[in-house]
């Protein structure tokens, strides 16, 4: 429809953006179904009510949500006017034309991405990478990283028995092979009567999980996704010796210290494992944390949180979060532009972390009272100083898929080698970036 390209293009170009909104619209904002979406939900009463506009949430649950929402895009739905998209998806939404460009929306009501966290504002809004090319505002900060079950830690005569044994303290780990030991040294335990496990780690198939999970062994060993020097030359970089052994390191964790029958299990698993005392550690990003603390039987002070930790190739751990973005195919972009300036200020962030929110604002993150505002606050600025994220690429879904299968097949499934599993992942990644137009 011509008039309505022409209505994206004026919007995306912030002229009909003004104080007060022409008229009240209904605006859908879709995102995933978990925790923090109920949150928004009860923050996004204080827009209605300063705006006039009525807000309705679609939510789709996590293994369904990319394929829905994808799709949502691909069709040129309309669904959706406001939609809070994983940060993989920047790359293809931007090239596109399925989000439209922020740049002249955010010079005009005065947001500027150098208030936002380094890490989420590359992450979550640029397109290229690098660039100062906008096309979501840091909605979510979230990245991978560890609860432990601090008061099992601190029992006298495990805290004795692990000294004998390692000649250190049971405490949070300093490297990834420590998290490995205190692993083997829970698994198989009996704790209060009931036999527990080391870890719930990531390790499901079907969507992102072992993905997710496996990046946080694979970058600390050395693995890059091309070449620093040259883009998209992966030989060496994907599969190098470090990174062979970092895989090696996963299958190790996923052999000696998961619970039976964890063969598939992503967020929600580790959750149920976690509190329904299995495991001693869970690895599962940092939205989980609230949930802890407000749970009866481990949290209170029972439960923990470190930083994924470091391995002999690196620090760093995987990215999660999201940014929000006006849907291009929307006919009520004034309105979703509206939401998006309104959720930028800083006293609405403030809001959005007290509600269980992780607010990417700097104003709010760097807050002298910030880090001691829960017990999961240093750890989570601690982890969002050391995040890596998987490709944004628009044939991000092909990249996924290649590396789903691979790394499943070696650490579950138990077929091949490392170095096998790896190679086949150059050679599919190759491939999918071959069909780009990209080599």
């Amino acid at each position: 429809m011509k008039n309505k390209k022409v209505l994206s293009i004026l919007v995306s170009g912030g002229l009909l953006m003004g104080a007060s909104h022409l008229k009240a619209e209904d605006l859908t904002l879709c995102w995933a179904a978990w925790d923090p979406a109920n949150a928004l939900v009860e923050l996004s009463k204080e827009f209605e009510a300063e705006s006039g506009h009525n807000m309705s949430f679609e939510f789709v649950p996590w293994p369904n949500f990319a394929d829905r929402m994808l799709n949502e895009l691909n069709s040129g739905g309309q669904l959706c006017d406001l939609l809070i998209g994983d940060s993989q998806w920047i790359g293809g939404a931007a090239e596109n034309g399925q989000y439209i460009k922020l740049n002249s929306f955010f010079e005009k009501e005065g947001i500027d991405m150098a208030n936002f966290i380094p890490a989420t504002v590359t992450g979550y809004a640029e397109w290229p990478k690098g660039s100062p090319n906008y096309w979501a505002l840091p909605a979510f900060g979230d990245v991978v990283g560890w609860t432990y079950r601090k008061d099992w830690f601190e029992r006298p005569e495990l805290q004795a028995e692990f000294k004998e044994k390692y000649g250190r303290d049971l405490d949070v780990p300093a490297t990834l092979e420590e998290l490995k030991d205190i692993g083997q040294f829970f698994q198989g335990r009996e704790i209060d009567g009931k036999t527990v496990y080391g870890a719930s780690i990531y390790t499901e198939r079907g969507s992102e999980g072992i993905t997710m999970g496996v990046t946080n062994a694979l970058y600390n060993y050395g693995f890059e996704y091309n070449n620093p020097d040259k883009a998209y030359d992966l030989d060496g970089f994907v599969n190098s010796e470090g990174a062979i052994a970092g895989l090696e390191f996963y299958k190790e964790l996923y052999d000696t210290v998961t619970p039976p029958g964890s063969s598939n299990w992503y967020m929600g698993e580790n959750i149920d494992a976690y509190k329904s005392g299995q495991v001693a550690m869970q690895m599962n990003f940092a939205f989980i944390w609230p949930g802890v603390e407000a749970d009866p039987n481990v949290g209170g002070g029972k439960s923990g949180y470190f930083p994924n930790p470091p391995g002999p190739g690196g620090h760093f751990a995987q990215l999660g979060g999201q940014g929000i973005s006006v849907v291009a195919a929307s006919e009520k972009q004034n309105a979703a532009l509206e939401y998006i300036k309104w959720f930028a200020q800083q006293e609405v962030q403030e809001k959005w972390w007290a509600a269980g929110g992780y607010s990417a604002l700097s104003a709010v993150v760097e807050d002298p009272g910030f880090a001691t505002s829960q017990p999961y606050a240093q750890t989570f600025l601690d982890s969002m100083a050391i995040v890596k994220d998987f490709w944004a690429e628009p044939a991000y879904a092909d990249l996924l898929l290649a590396m789903q299968e691979r790394v499943h097949n070696y650490v579950v499934a138990g077929e091949g080698s490392a170095k096998e599993a790896l190679d086949g992942l150059v050679e599919d990644w190759v491939e999918v970036f071959e069909d780009e137009g990209k080599l």
